[in-house]
């Protein structure tokens, strides 16, 4: 049993391999937090709950002259607004009077093996065996609000994930303004520091620690989108915490729009995280008898540093979130051809590319943006999912066949959530874009949104989506989302429910996917939002990857790919060696190191194989054999950062191990030469340490225990030039 409850004192223990967590029925039935971490040796943890004559703290009615007891003042596990708690409620409730406290206590529970499901949402998976379930009902007694706490625990993959479904039992409407999914309160929280992924088009998921501090910091989007900006995946770590030290604590949210994730220092230095749908513009109308779920959060803990958080948040995606055929198989290697061609190609043009592409061991061709409608430029044609048949003679499927007779795979773009003012879809439509009245709205690339809220337009997509892609042999869908949402209003909705839009929008969204991924399982659906603008938990319930930045430039992409790989996994990471100079920011990189650094992901080509010279074409033959030969361990290995931008700003190093640490691949990139430079030392981490491992390093070889080379290190040749790479191949012997 990873889930025990002790009747007696009335504390619940979740139990993972290496974390647990408690907390307690605690006096007048109010839900207390105990305790997230370590294993404490069956110890129960209500000594850490203390409480004080705290001066401007109230007290329940019914806790009578006792002073020292306080909602403001006592850890919670899911805090309502009005309750004489002045900290970051989880949520808050206008009835149908006007007022809006809310008295959540303990009612009951129940634990069960197997999954609590989410209904419309995306979510960790499990079945009996791998996950148990405890289900906690709050209510509150005058207004007959009630709040199902549930709490999933993983206890081979060392994750916890909780959600919260509202139900209303008011026998009148209930306005819901502020919902969130997990609060977390630590007794102490000092000494602590807050690591947040901020980020812009084409430089997404920068790491950033900032020291906890008294009032707030908080991650953000209210963009529609989990957004390029910030991401709903945040760490708090113990201040030095580095990559094999420290205790981390991370939270993944596991939703694709609006989100807010705080941790507030309070005026005792007790510390609260949260995470939930961002309160901004959210307001919904729960009639009598009607309930709503909140998205899912995944907590992880570590107490042996960052890097093991990370491999125990990979490892959970990898199995228990991705879904369907492409959860487990490898991926093909793919040429797109958007740095190709961009809008300018036809047919013959693309065959071209595929007939180079079939004799260099690449095993699929996509086809990105300008195939269909009036698509000449990114100005038009969205929403008409039709072939233009002037580019694409004879159809979809002629050329389909044309790709496939050369072995090759075909993929495909689309853009489904937008459409063009210069489109059919448009001119028959208007009212199916997000547009406020009277207004003409804010053009972003020259289009709108689509009103994904509304079931018409959800099947208008899907009919249209699945027309294309029952027509010819699809393999591959890349789904892209190029703007945010703006005058948020939807002629569907009455007025009192318009504050439901943003969340209605994401489960639109999801109705979709889940949809077109059901009717269609063999292809493999890729995730992107102008690239990284959407890396999510959520989306990647969905399409087991995504593209992870429109920034295709190697030297830009290890930061990038370093800060993505804090909270998802290798096999999640789109990534493409591409052309040069390169077309973000005109750096010219050897090819060698593009391939290396794409490699650290799902790997394939965005250039004109055609161009490439005879040279360049065995290095690809080369690099698609050696990235099929170690996929394996590339995808489902564990990874290690061996270095970081702030502290080797002239090298970047990483290291992936097979599971029974038989094989590592380390891979180095010399970003800056330097003159008369030092000596460098990689130390790789994972290996076993009595077992000997063979290696050559620029024709030297080696052989070493798993223990030298970690405590010892490799010495690495000086490389001449900028952007240079190599890499080891470790093997037990």
């Amino acid at each position: 049993m990873a889930i025990h409850f002790h009747e007696q004192t009335g504390v619940f223990i979740l139990e993972t391999q290496h974390s647990e967590y408690q907390m307690r029925i605690g006096r007048l039935g109010y839900l207390q937090h105990l305790y997230y971490g370590g294993p404490a040796g069956g110890s129960e943890m209500s000594h850490l709950v203390r409480q004080a004559d705290r001066g401007f703290s109230g007290n329940p009615y019914d806790a009578g002259e006792d002073r020292t007891f306080s909602l403001d003042t006592l850890p919670q596990e899911y805090p309502a607004f009005g309750s004489g708690d002045f900290r970051e409620s989880s949520l808050r409730a206008v009835y149908a009077d006007g007022s809006s406290d809310t008295d959540l206590r303990y009612r009951s529970h129940s634990i069960f093996s197997g999954k609590a499901v989410l209904k419309d949402l995306p979510s960790f998976h499990g079945g009996e065996g791998e996950v148990e379930t405890l289900e906690i009902v709050l209510s509150d007694a005058l207004t007959g609000l009630s709040v199902a706490l549930q709490y999933n625990v993983f206890a081979e993959k060392d994750i916890i994930t909780r959600s919260a479904v509202i139900k209303n039992e008011s026998g009148q409407p209930v306005q819901i303004s502020r919902v969130l999914s997990c609060s977390l309160d630590y007794a102490d929280g000092k000494g602590y520091e807050y690591i947040t992924f901020y980020g812009r088009h084409a430089m997404e998921r920068n790491e950033e620690r900032t020291p906890v501090r008294h009032g707030e910091i908080v991650a953000s989007s209210i963009r529609g989108a989990s957004s390029h900006q910030q991401n709903p995946f945040v760490i708090l770590c113990e201040q030095g915490a580095d990559e094999e030290h420290g205790r981390c604590y991370g939270l993944s949210f596991v939703y694709s729009g609006n989100f807010i994730a705080g941790a507030q220092l309070d005026q005792f230095d007790s510390l609260r995280l949260y995470m939930g749908i961002h309160p901004e513009g959210f307001n919904w109308l729960l009639k009598a008898g009607e309930s709503f779920a909140t998205p899912e959060v995944a907590l992880c803990y570590s107490g042996e540093g960052l890097g093991e958080l990370s491999r125990r948040f990979h490892r959970a995606c990898r199995e228990n979130l991705c879904r369907g055929v492409w959860r487990d198989r490898r991926r093909p290697i793919l040429v797109n051809n958007w740095e190709a061609t961009y809008f300018d190609f036809d047919d013959d043009k693309l065959v071209k590319i595929a007939q180079e592409a079939s004799q260099l061991g690449i095993e699929m061709l996509v086809m990105d943006d300008g195939w269909f409608g009036k698509r000449e430029a990114d100005v038009s044609g969205l929403g008409d999912w039709t072939v233009n048949e002037k580019k694409l003679r004879g159809g979809l499927g002629s050329l389909c066949e044309r790709v496939n007779a050369l072995g090759m795979k075909l993929g495909i773009w689309f853009e489904p959530e937008m459409v063009s003012e210069d489109s059919d879809l448009y001119r028959a439509h208007p009212d199916w874009v997000l547009r406020s009245p009277g207004r003409k709205g804010v053009r972003s690339r020259c289009q709108f949104v689509l009103d994904m809220s509304r079931g018409d337009v959800v099947d208008y997509l899907f009919e249209a989506i699945s027309r294309v892609l029952s027509s010819a042999n699809i393999a591959y869908v890349k789904w892209d989302m190029n703007r945010h949402l703006t005058n948020v209003f939807s002629a569907k909705l009455p007025a009192g429910q318009q504050g439901e839009i943003y969340h209605r929008y994401m489960l639109g969204v999801y109705e979709l996917l889940e949809r077109l991924t059901g009717a269609f399982p063999e292809v493999l659906f890729e995730g992107c939002s102008g690239g990284g603008g959407r890396f999510d938990a959520g989306m990647l319930y969905y399409t087991p990857q995504i593209w992870c930045s429109d920034d295709t430039d190697a030297i830009e992409r290890l930061q990038i790919q370093y800060g993505t790989s804090f909270g998802y996994p290798i096999s999640a990471v789109g990534a493409h060696l591409s052309a040069c100079p390169n077309h973000q920011t005109g750096r010219v990189t050897p090819f060698d190191t593009r391939a290396l650094v794409a490699m650290a992901g799902t790997f394939g080509y965005e250039l004109d194989i055609s161009r490439l010279s005879p040279e360049e074409k065995q290095q690809v033959r080369e690099q698609t054999a050696f990235f099929k030969k170690n996929y394996a361990l590339i995808s489902g290995g564990d990874y290690y950062r061996l270095t970081g931008p702030a502290k080797n700003p002239t090298y970047a190093a990483w290291e992936f191990v097979s599971p029974d640490r038989g094989r590592a691949l380390v891979c180095y990139v010399a970003i800056h030469a330097q003159a008369n430079a030092a000596f460098t030392y990689l130390y790789p981490r994972g290996l076993r340490p009595q077992g000997r491992y063979a290696f050559t390093v620029s024709d030297e070889q080696y052989l070493l225990t798993g223990a030298a080379i970690m405590q010892g290190g490799i010495p690495m040749p000086r490389l001449s030039g900028d952007y240079r790479s190599l890499t080891i191949e470790l093997e037990e012997v």
